[in-house]
C-alpha cells in the first residue's frame, strides 16, 4: 500500500503551512487565548485559502476534495496550534447537509464555502457524557413550521455561529435540526485550551428539519470529526517533541546539555513511538471513512483510544522533560497540552 502523498496534497499542505508560519505564530494564538478564544478571523484567513470549501463539491462553490486531503490539513493546523472550530465548520457540518434536503443545501453549503456561515453541532447535553441520542432536546411541528425547545453544552465557538446543528428527539427518533443563532439564548465562555465554548438554549426556536431518524447520519459526522481530531493531534503532537528537544539541546545541568543524558534520550525514543502509532492510526482511521457503518466505526473507535493514550502519553512526557517551564503560560508547550488534553475527550473518552 502507497502512503505518499500526492503533489497535489503536498502543495495543500506547504500552503497551510505557510499561512500559519506567516499569520498564526504563538505570540497570536497566545493573544487570542487571552482575549477569550474568538478564532472567527482565523476562519475568514483560512476561507481566503479556500479551505472552508475543502470537503464541498465544486456545483456548491467548494473544492470537493476528500478524507485524505482533510487529514493533511488537521495535522498541519493542529501543528500550528490552531483552535478555531475549522473540523466542525468545515467538515462535519458539511458531512450533514449532504444528507439533507436540496433547498438546505443549496441555502447553505456555498455560505460555508465562501466563509459567509459557520454551522456548529449542538449535540452534547449536561449528563448525557458522549451519548449521540438526547435527554432534553425535542422538536415539534407546529402547522407547517418546526420549533425546537431544549439546551445543549460546550458548543466550539457558540457565541461566533450563524446557526446550529440541534440533535433533537422527534416521535422516539433522533433527528438533525437547523437553528439560526438569532433565535437562540447563547452563553459564551473560554476553555481551558484557549479556545471557546457556549452554553445554547433553545425555547419553542423556529427550525428547518435536516433529517429525520438521523442516528446514522449523525454517527458519520462524529466519526469525521473523530478523523479529523486525530489528525490534529498527530500535529500537535509533532510540534510538542520539536519543541521539547530543542529545549532539551539548550538546557543544561552539570555543564552539559540534558539531551545528552541517555535516560532522557530513552525517554524521547518512547515519545516517538508514541507518536508514530498514533500517526499509523490517524491515517487508518481516514482510510476506513468510506467504508459501510459497523467497520467504520469500529476503526474509529479503535484509532479514538490509540489517540488517547497517545496525546496522554506524549503530553505528559514532554512536560516532565521541561520541568517547570512546561505548566508556564508563557510557553507553547502548556498549550499544546492543553489542547491535547481537550482532544482526548472530544467525541468520547479513551476508558
Amino acid at each position: 500500500m502507497n502512503f505518499d502523498f500526492t503533489e497535489d496534497q503536498v502543495s495543500l499542505r506547504d500552503a497551510v503551512a505557510r499561512w500559519a508560519d506567516k499569520a498564526h505564530g504563538f505570540e497570536r494564538r497566545h493573544a487570542m487565548a487571552k482575549a477569550g478564544g474568538a478564532s472567527r478571523n482565523v476562519i475568514v484567513e483560512l476561507t481566503e485559502l479556500g479551505l472552508m470549501g475543502l470537503a464541498i463539491a465544486d456545483d456548491h462553490g467548494g473544492m470537493g476534495l476528500g478524507a485524505v486531503d482533510a487529514m493533511v490539513v488537521m495535522e498541519e493546523l493542529g501543528r500550528a496550534l490552531v483552535t478555531a472550530p475549522y473540523a466542525m465548520g468545515a467538515l462535519m457540518a458539511p458531512t450533514i447537509l449532504l444528507h439533507a434536503p436540496v433547498g438546505a443545501q443549496q441555502a447553505w453549503l456555498p455560505r460555508i464555502a465562501e466563509g459567509k456561515a459557520l454551522l456548529m453541532l449542538a449535540h452534547l447535553e449536561s449528563g448525557t457524557r458522549h451519548r449521540l441520542t438526547p435527554e432534553q432536546t425535542t422538536a415539534m411541528k407546529q402547522g407547517d413550521a418546526w420549533v425546537v425547545t431544549g439546551a445543549k453544552n460546550v458548543v466550539p465557538s457558540g457565541d461566533e455561529a450563524d446557526a446550529f446543528i440541534v440533535t433533537a428527539m422527534v416521535d422516539q427518533q433522533l433527528a438533525l435540526m437547523l437553528v439560526e443563532a438569532s433565535v437562540a439564548r447563547v452563553r459564551a465562555y473560554p476553555t481551558q485550551d484557549g479556545a471557546r465554548a457556549a452554553d445554547v438554549t433553545f425555547d419553542h426556536s423556529p427550525a428547518t428539519l435536516l433529517k429525520p431518524d438521523a442516528l446514522t447520519t449523525l454517527e458519520l459526522a462524529v466519526d469525521v470529526g473523530i478523523a479529523a481530531a486525530c489528525a490534529e493531534a498527530v500535529g500537535l503532537m509533532e510540534r510538542m517533541l520539536a519543541v521539547t528537544v530543542e529545549y532539551m539541546n539548550t538546557r543544561k545541568q552539570f555543564g552539559v546539555a540534558i539531551a545528552s543524558f541517555q535516560a532522557l534520550r530513552h525517554r524521547i525514543a518512547d515519545v516517538k513511538m508514541q507518536l508514530e502509532l498514533a500517526r499509523s492510526m490517524s491515517y487508518y482511521a481516514t482510510l476506513k471513512l468510506g467504508d459501510e457503518a459497523p467497520s467504520r466505526r469500529r476503526a474509529l473507535s479503535q484509532a479514538k483510544v490509540q489517540l488517547g493514550q497517545s496525546m496522554r502519553f506524549v503530553g505528559q512526557q514532554c512536560i516532565q522533560l521541561h520541568g517547570g517551564i512546561g505548566v508556564t503560560d508563557e510557553y507553547i508547550a502548556s498549550h499544546i497540552f492543553k489542547r491535547l488534553t481537550m482532544l482526548e475527550l472530544a467525541f468520547g473518552d479513551t476508558l
